[in-house]
């Protein structure tokens, strides 16, 4: 299939390209950029006039809830909404069900995902058996299997002699470990920030050095073992300081925040919405504007979905009986576009955060439209206005915060490998 995109507004953020020109597509990879090539006969025209072309978005934390866990979602339902979020490439935690911690079970994962034709899935090997903290996975035989990295999700890993271990294993083998800090037993009981809010409505409370004790040991032992790890989802203005001096060190450290943090602070749990029950918890207005800070300046690499579907009846309980999380594949474009336009960040940037940033951390030549690479990109309407309503989105898990929100940015198109995966 040959298939030029004309009139488009086309952004390519690790080239460091923006402007209107054309784009020429063939077998799947990127054919030409301003002129076509030698020869080249479409069999396609699409008017990208009024839109943005640019490089797929890459998420760096989407569960997709199987295998295991169909009855929350479903590995079709969850790729339909990552298309439609212009997500063309994922990570998957290693939290299904059984654990992925066997080569056998990630394999069996990347098949199915490769067989439905539709976004590139990553996933992450556990870095214990079945995550229980007591015996280290064969990372490099995961890591064979089709590991990008190894994590240990939500699930407390409180030994920190096989914490060092794990972090001397992948370092030996040039892995990534992507870790959440988190302090167990700070945070033991703990469903909201340690703070005014909390306190106000009667909920546990965990700390926000629960998440600094553990980032400090973490980057102690980066120190030690000379291991690369990528923090997930800070949530803390003291953690971005921490990951500053870090990476003033020199330390090989990145780290990401999910589209809920940088917009989203305790007060937005109103009168117990359950829906901001989430993992970490939603912090305090100065954590917020710290994390936001820390985006715009270039501490924190790059922006993710943390794409969490849960049955709506987990989410229609008190909120401490709630089960955390929120669905966001379709919501990282909006959100992202949201955040540039409120801290008056340029589009090329603010879609770094999405494209060649997430790429870099996990160390793939993807995230950009180069002659001759794959043709992952996504088509959107910048100026486009919708609503966040339930029954639109196509991800099985319906939950969010922003329910009822009004954002600006639609996915038009989104081709993965030159192939359309979908079309508004």
């Amino acid at each position: 299939m040959k298939i030029h995109i004309k009139n488009g507004r086309l952004i390519d953020p690790k080239n460091k390209f923006d402007g209107v020109t054309d784009l020429y597509l063939a077998a799947g990879k990127v054919a030409g950029i301003g002129q076509a090539p030698e020869g080249f006969h479409a069999n396609r025209e699409i008017d990208a006039s009024n839109l943005v072309v640019c490089p797929g978005f890459i998420d760096l934390a989407a569960r997709l809830r199987e295998p295991g866990y169909e009855y929350l979602a479903t590995l079709e339902s969850e790729m339909q909404a990552a298309v439609a979020g212009g997500v063309t490439s994922l990570v998957c935690p290693p939290d299904t069900e059984p654990v992925l911690d066997e080569p056998g079970l990630v394999e069996m994962l990347k098949h199915r995902a490769k067989s439905l034709n539709q976004a590139h899935v990553y996933p992450l090997g556990a870095l214990t058996q079945g995550l229980a903290g007591k015996v280290l996975t064969e990372m490099a035989e995961l890591h064979d299997a089709g590991c990008i990295g190894f994590a240990h999700a939500d699930a407390p890993l409180i030994d920190t002699t096989l914490l060092m271990r794990a972090m001397q294993y992948a370092a030996t083998f040039g892995f990534t470990v992507w870790l959440r800090p988190q302090d167990p037993f700070l945070a033991n009981g703990g469903i909201a920030h340690d703070g005014e809010v909390a306190t106000r409505l009667g909920l546990a409370g965990i700390p926000a050095c629960a998440e600094t004790i553990a980032l400090s040991t973490i980057i102690t032992l980066m120190r030690e073992t000379g291991a690369r790890v990528h923090i997930c989802r800070l949530s803390s203005r003291d953690s971005v300081e921490l990951i500053r001096q870090a990476k003033a060190q020199g330390l090989p450290i990145t780290c990401d925040i999910s589209i809920n943090h940088a917009h989203l602070c305790d007060r937005d749990i109103g009168y117990f919405d359950a829906n901001a029950n989430l993992i970490p918890p939603l912090r305090d207005q100065r954590d917020r504007d710290a994390l936001r800070a820390g985006l715009d300046s270039g501490i924190v690499d790059a922006l993710c979905s943390d794409h969490t579907p849960v049955d709506e009846n987990a989410k229609q309980v008190p909120f401490g009986e709630a089960e955390a999380g929120a669905t966001g594949l379709e919501l990282l474009l909006p959100l992202t576009l949201k955040w540039a336009s409120e801290n008056k960040i340029l589009l090329i940037e603010a879609l770094a955060k999405i494209t060649s940033a997430p790429a870099r951390i996990l160390g793939l030549d993807a995230g950009h439209l180069s002659v001759g690479h794959n043709a992952d990109l996504c088509l959107f309407d910048p100026s486009a206005d919708w609503r966040v309503v339930a029954n639109a989105l196509k991800s099985q898990g319906k939950n969010t915060p922003f329910l009822g929100y009004a954002m600006l940015g639609k996915v038009h198109m989104t081709l993965v490998s030159g192939h359309v995966v979908y079309e508004a």
